[in-house]
This record gives C-alpha cells, structure tokens and sequence, in this order.
C-alpha cells in the first residue's frame, strides 16, 4: 500500500469563510450547574483552531444567550462544533472567551453552580469562593454560523458509533496527504460502507440497510469532524446526518457538528484487497491481542513483531538489538503453507482491538503481500495491513 495513488488534487476551501457581526449587547449574565456549562466547553473546545496563523478569535469560544438557552460554538472556519445547554438567564447576548482558558477554569472548579456574567471590563465566573476575570474577544469578529443544506437522515447511533471507532483511526494524520486524511463514505447496493486508509493499512466497515447517499455516491469527510463526532456519540440516543454538496451536519442531541467535505478522489482501495488468500489463521482475538501486547513491548526503535504460523500455531516474536527479546506462542488453527510475516504492532493491535467477536482470521499470501483481518462469523468489518519486510 506504499505505492497507494492518490489524486494530486489539493483540498480546497468549499466556501470563502467570512467574518460577519453579531448583533449582540455587550452584557451576558446567567448561573448553571458547573458540569453543564464543563461539558458544553470541552465539547466545543474540540473545534478550536490550534493552527498558527489562523485569526485570532478562532482560539475563543462564542458564548450565545437567549432567555435560558446557551449555545457554545467553537470553529476553525472548517469544523465547527455547538452545544446547546439550558441554564438560568438573566442577560441575552454573546460573548467570546478564550477556549483554554474558559475550559481550564471551569474544569477546575468544585462541582455546584457558577455564575457568569460579562460586564464593561471582561467577563466574571463565580463558583463558591472562587473568582475568576477573564479578558473577552471581539464578538464582531466571530463568524457567523449557516446551517448547512440537504436532506437529513436519521441513523442508529450506536451503530454509526461502532462503525467510526473502527475505522476512523485508519486514516492519515499527515495533512500533506489531504485525500488520505479523510474518511470515504460510499453508496453500496446493501447500505452504507465507511473506507479509511494511511497507506500502511486500510479499514472497511459496511452498514447494510442504512441509505444516505444516492446511488454510486461518495463524500469524503475529515477524519478530524468523524472523530469529535465518534467522542460525542457516547450514550448518545439519536444521531442525524445531514449531505450537502460541501458540507456535512451531524447533529447528537443536543450537539451539532459541521465540517466541510474534503474534495479529491480517494485511492482505488477495491484494487488494494487480494482476490484470495492461500493460507489463514484462526485464533482466539483477545488471546492474540494480549500476546501481540507483551511481545511488543520489545518492539523498540520500529521494530515490528514476527507472527510464524504453521500447522503447531503461532509464535510471536519481537527483537531489538541491543535491548532483547519476547517470545510467545499461542493455539490457533492454521491452513497453508509454514509462513513467517512481520508486523507494524500498533497497527496490529488497532485492528485487533475494534474487530467484533470472538475469533480472528488473519489471511496472508507471502510475506510482503497485504494481509487482511476478519472477524469469524461477521463480514462486516474488514481490516488489511500491510507487512513490515524484515531481513
């Protein structure tokens, strides 16, 4: 998967992102729980730009009151998380504070009611005997929220939650690969199919019975928006999607995250998958894991563990230079030929951990082909990793 293509094709703005007033009285004022107003900063605070460079007021929270009712938006111009809470309001308008510094005070406050008021001089939070002043940002500057476009879809968010944590952390965190850093979801005949690669593995989970795109359809969606919306999920008890052209909407009760789609084609990861496999190995998951788990902890330096499987079941084996070795072997049922292959194990593990069930099935061709990892009795979930050549 090294030789993975990738479309030359950069990510691009999908709309210009403008800066527009808000109209707004200077003056905030409400009290809540402080769990209410910890959880709504720290969700939102997900969004914020760490980037350096980007406008300033995208470091800030925007704090909007209308009666009893709050909304926390956090942005970087192409995720933006809201939260709305139900507090006590005294004073309607908005303010921005920093994230950090919001989030930070309110954490390390004793659990019970804040008080939060903005005044001429900086905004005021009072919990018990503690006090703090924070310095505000301009309102002004904060942009302007537009609800996205298209049609929504209601989806079992347990299901969806499931599906992200598998194949989310699949995906490339190196921006210089924009394509890769998104995740693919695709129109398949029986539902929905979710595809992430880095280039090193790759992971597919298929959702039968669940439409949201049209025919042969494809949107390509950060893997940055799917993992805050993976963390949001939770306990989550609905989950509703919404496609537009450039943008996409995930609302989780009483949180909504939108993200601007990633434009490119995302690689031929069909052509990626071996037709067939001559040898496999059936092994109890959480057997393997935990042995891929010890043996690796004498994977220093990149050095990758060493699976031998035959027809007498696997040895895991892990050698630095310099530092040792780990050894172990494991039951395991095996058909093909004797074949040693060697793994990244945090790749292993990744797909180890996420794979449902109680078996494993770990197909190979030689040693430098791709292996896929299924899990016994469930086809909906396919993990393919590519070997580490060793000498």
């Amino acid at each position: 998967m090294g030789d993975t293509p990738q479309s030359t094709a950069p990510i691009t703005a999908i709309t210009k992102f403008e800066f527009h007033p808000i109209e707004s009285d200077s003056l905030v004022k409400f009290r809540c729980e402080r769990d209410v107003l910890d959880r709504a900063f720290s969700t939102a605070r997900r969004a914020v730009s760490g980037r350096s460079g980007s406008h300033p007021v995208l470091s800030g929270l925007q704090l909007e009151l209308a009666g009893n009712h709050l909304t926390v938006t956090g942005s970087d111009g192409d995720l933006t998380i809201r939260v709305e809470a139900e507090v006590g309001g005294e004073k309607d308008g908005a303010v921005v504070l920093s994230a950090q510094l919001a989030s930070d005070i309110v954490r390390s406050l004793d659990a019970g009611q804040v008080e939060f008021s903005v005044g001429d001089d900086g905004a005021t939070l009072v919990a018990g005997r503690s006090d703090f002043s924070l310095r505000t940002m301009p309102t002004d500057e904060y942009p302007r929220f537009e609800e996205p476009s298209g049609d929504s879809v209601n989806l079992d968010a347990v299901m969806v939650a499931d599906a992200l944590d598998q194949v989310v952390k699949a995906a490339s965190l190196d921006d210089a690969r924009p394509i890769l850093t998104g995740v693919l979801m695709a129109a398949e005949e029986d539902g929905l199919r979710f595809v992430a690669t880095d280039s090193y593995r790759l992971a597919v989970r298929d959702l039968p019975g669940t439409e949201i795109l049209g025919r042969d359809q494809t949107v390509l969606v950060p893997s940055r928006a799917l993992d805050a919306v993976g963390r949001v999920l939770g306990d989550a008890s609905s989950l509703t999607i919404r496609l537009g052209d450039r943008d996409a909407s995930f609302i989780i009760d009483d949180v909504q995250i939108v993200t601007r789609l990633i434009e490119g084609e995302f690689p031929n990861y069909r052509g990626l998958i071996p037709d067939n496999h001559p040898n496999a190995l059936v092994v109890d998951r959480v057997a393997f894991l935990e042995a891929v788990r010890r043996v690796g902890i004498m994977a220093r330096d990149a050095t990758p563990v060493r699976l031998t499987m035959s027809a007498d079941g696997l040895e895991l084996v892990a050698i630095t230079q310099d530092v040792g070795q780990g050894r172990e072997t494991i039951d395991a049922e095996y058909s093909g030929s004797d074949l040693t292959v060697a793994f990244n194990p945090e790749y292993l593990l990744d797909g180890l951990e996420v794979s449902p069930g109680d078996e494993v099935r770990l197909e190979t061709v030689d040693s430098l082909k791709p292996a896929v990892l299924r899990s016994v009795g469930n086809d909906h979930f396919l993990y393919l990793l590519m070997p580490v050549r060793v000498s």
